[in-house]
């Protein structure tokens, strides 16, 4: 396992900037987001030359491109946002290979038109998961197509809540371009004094699916806090990471710019720790 930071985290600015602050704060890797370079999220096309110059760039610093976000509302309740939206993502997973970034990762969504990380009561329905895998079936054709593969991540205000439906959504598709991504804060959530329980059924659950990892760190108020500063027991977490065999990035995020160092600091320790 390494560690790696959401590369959004630090201010807009140049490339040499970005690459420098992440290799400067500690960190051996990063889950990219489009953004970092002026772009959408989600863009209506591809600047080839762009990404792979930043590739080049980061691998002149051994830093790795661990995952691409390419989130968006899988379970919008509008099709047709749905549709645009997916048509968007198309140029997300055509740009990871040329960025060398083996990961896509995605938001199973909620019914909420708002905000696809709101829970909403409708989540749980039929229709809602019926349309999340219309949805991840056409993202996983795209996958095929450019041989990546796609990470969702348990989140408890989306369609796939927790561990037990992250469980069921990989038993359903068999796809093996389908993996999870755990963060311990969002299985845990308002469970904290049952926290070593929750995450070692999740473990269980998903360990031999793991493909990305996230060190997000919160207080018992439920508010985002610098890595190792939190109410989360990420020495557990990452200890049972590791007796499932999981070797890839730990990625850091949440927190405030000014504590990417202290966060930095605190997740190469927990990581050495438990190496």
């Amino acid at each position: 396992m390494y560690p790696a930071i959401f590369a959004r985290t630090y201010p807009l600015g140049s490339v040499d900037q970005l690459l420098s602050a992440i290799a400067r704060d500690g960190y051996e890797g990063m889950q990219f987001n489009l953004s970092c370079l002026g772009l959408a999220s989600l863009p209506d096309s591809v600047p080839a030359g762009d990404l792979t110059a930043f590739a080049e760039a980061a691998r002149e610093r051994s830093l790795a491109i661990a995952g691409l976000s390419g989130t968006y509302n899988m379970a919008h309740p509008d099709v047709a946002v749905r549709r645009a939206a997916r048509a968007r993502f198309a140029n997300v997973v055509a740009a990871a290979p040329l960025l060398g970034a083996p990961i896509v990762t995605l938001c199973t969504g909620s019914r909420s038109a708002d905000d696809m990380w709101a829970a909403h009561p409708g989540n749980a329905s039929v229709d809602a998961w019926t349309d999340m895998r219309a949805e991840l079936d056409a993202a996983l054709e795209l996958a095929e197509r450019h041989d990546v593969r796609l990470g969702i991540e348990p989140e408890p205000g989306n369609v796939v809540a927790d561990a037990v439906l992250a469980r069921r959504i990989l038993d359903e598709v068999r796809n093996p371009r389908l993996g999870i991504i755990l963060d311990a804060a969002n299985l845990v959530g308002d469970r904290l004094s049952d926290q070593a329980r929750v995450m070692e059924e999740a473990v269980d659950l998903l360990g031999e699916n793991l493909i990305l990892a996230h060190a997000k760190d919160i207080d018992r108020a439920g508010k985002v806090v610098a890595t190792g500063a939190g109410a989360v027991d990420l020495h557990r977490f990452l200890r049972l990471l590791r007796s499932c065999g999981f070797d890839q990035a730990v990625v850091a995020h949440g927190f405030e710019h000014k504590d990417a160092a202290a966060s930095g600091a605190a997740l190469r320790a927990l990581l050495k720790d438990v190496s």
